[in-house]
């Protein structure tokens, strides 16, 4: 029975997405009283803005749409569980994630799902592009290309590039794990911590923590090869192209141990997985080697690396996964739409670590307000306030960091974040009640029953 409810999303989802054809759509913003304002929107109205920009570029944040606009850029080499199957068949992840932008960021996002063929050539399409955005969010993009088109678009661009399987996830993880550590009553710089799977978003995790004073030799990271240690050769012989993950294979493991997840495991305190889709990926005996009032963080999708109720059943006190239909959702989209947020209202050039720490420690701030438990270690997508906070956060974040280029007053900056996330919701529910969604989607499906 668990089982057949946990496959109901994806039933719904083939139901559903022919019904509507796709998620998301342009709407005009500007007011049509009629055929004569098409001058004023168009020709030949529309050549003085031009030329207002060509002589002040920056204006384009106030005469277009460019600065509450970012582009969904991915080449489908590395979409959620499925692995690379192209930009074609990632475009339903890119119009989810430009739905939820919009629904709970007020942010308008365009999904640009490209064949580029190398990194390289993703780069360049995502520095042409970058005069339409005021910032970019890079998706499902596999490793460890993924790494150098971030580094590389954040030194080049002045607008904030973003990978939100690196820094999202990562971002959501250290919330997520604060808050479980609060519960079972364990501190952040004394655990040990196996990280399962070590692609973009446990990378960058590793990274987030040691900047929150973890130690590393108290890490485990585990690939599909097994443990990281300083005699990995493969990894040591590809260090140019994979230097983050040589890096943690010389600075974690500091028992030197060799073998598999159920060693790298072994007496943890934390288990933070983003690897193959499971749900036998982590085995229950596994989770029963791990220390007492153990955390659990199977987050592979559509299917995590174990199901929540046998990792229960196996001795974890706190289970994490990255799906909806379960507690405890740890999943990017507590966090970006609320970082964009912030970092385009006060026009940041970059979004710091610092930014990205600010956001995960106001999302355990928000988790504190329902109260933290096993079962509500980081609050849920539609606790509105949420999205607000962390763009608030954000922002003061981005101005602590010096990379704000707008100054503001915390209570106008603060009012304005609160009437866009409103007036965005109440325009997409007005779309929403003319479908008749209500009457459509199955309440079945519905998070909030879970």
């Amino acid at each position: 029975m668990k089982v057949a409810q946990a496959n109901r999303p994806a039933e719904e989802a083939m139901r559903l997405h022919p019904l509507y054809r796709g998620k998301v759509q342009m709407m005009p913003k500007c007011p049509i009283r009629g055929i004569d304002d098409f001058a004023i929107w168009y020709t030949p109205g529309v050549a003085a803005v031009c030329e207002a920009i060509r002589r002040e570029p920056d204006s384009s944040y106030e005469l277009t749409n460019r600065a509450n606009t970012i582009g969904i850029i991915s080449d489908g080499t590395r979409v959620l569980g499925l692995g690379n199957i192209g930009p074609l068949a990632g475009m339903p992840v890119m119009e989810g994630k430009a739905l939820l932008f919009k629904y709970l960021g007020g942010v308008d996002a365009i999904p640009l799902c490209v064949e580029t063929g190398s990194p390289e050539a993703l780069i360049s399409v995502a520095r042409a592009l970058a005069p339409s955005f005021g910032g970019i969010n890079l998706e499902d993009i596999s490793q460890p290309s993924c790494f150098r088109v971030l580094d590389t678009l954040r030194d080049e661009l002045s607008i904030p590039v973003w990978h939100d399987d690196q820094q999202g996830t990562a971002t959501v993880v250290l919330g997520a794990l604060m808050a479980a550590l609060e519960v079972v009553g364990k501190r952040l710089g004394e655990v040990r911590i196996g990280l399962i799977g070590m692609g973009a978003a446990n990378v960058a995790t590793y990274r987030l923590l040691r900047e929150m004073g973890v130690e590393a030799t108290g890490v485990v990271g585990c690939d599909s090869r097994g443990i990281l240690h300083r005699s990995r050769d493969d990894i040591a012989l590809k260090r140019e192209s994979y230097a983050d993950k040589w890096r943690i294979c010389e600075e974690t493991n500091g028992e030197g141990r060799r073998g598999g997840i159920e060693d790298a495991l072994r007496g943890a305190d934390v288990c933070i997985a983003f690897s193959r889709s499971g749900p036998e990926t982590i085995r229950p005996e596994w989770v029963k080697g791990m220390a007492s009032d153990a955390i659990v963080f199977a987050c592979a999708n559509p299917i995590p690396e174990i199901w929540p109720w046998l990792a229960e059943e196996a001795g974890a006190r706190v289970v994490a996964t990255g799906r909806s239909d379960f507690a405890n959702q740890v999943n990017n989209s507590l966090c970006f739409p609320g970082i964009f947020r912030g970092a385009l209202d006060v026009r940041a050039s970059r979004i710091t670590d610092s930014m990205a720490i600010a956001a995960a420690k106001e999302l355990v701030e928000c988790a504190r307000v329902g109260g933290l438990s096993e079962r509500r270690i980081v609050p849920r997508m539609d606790e509105w306030d949420l999205h607000h906070r962390i763009a608030f956060a954000t922002a003061i974040a981005a101005r602590q960091a010096g990379v704000n280029r707008l100054t503001f007053d915390d209570q106008a900056l603060w009012q304005s974040i609160e009437a866009r996330l409103a007036k965005s919701r109440a325009d997409c529910d007005l779309v929403m009640s003319r479908l008749g969604a209500s009457t459509t989607i199955d309440s079945a499906t519905d998070p909030k029953r879970s």
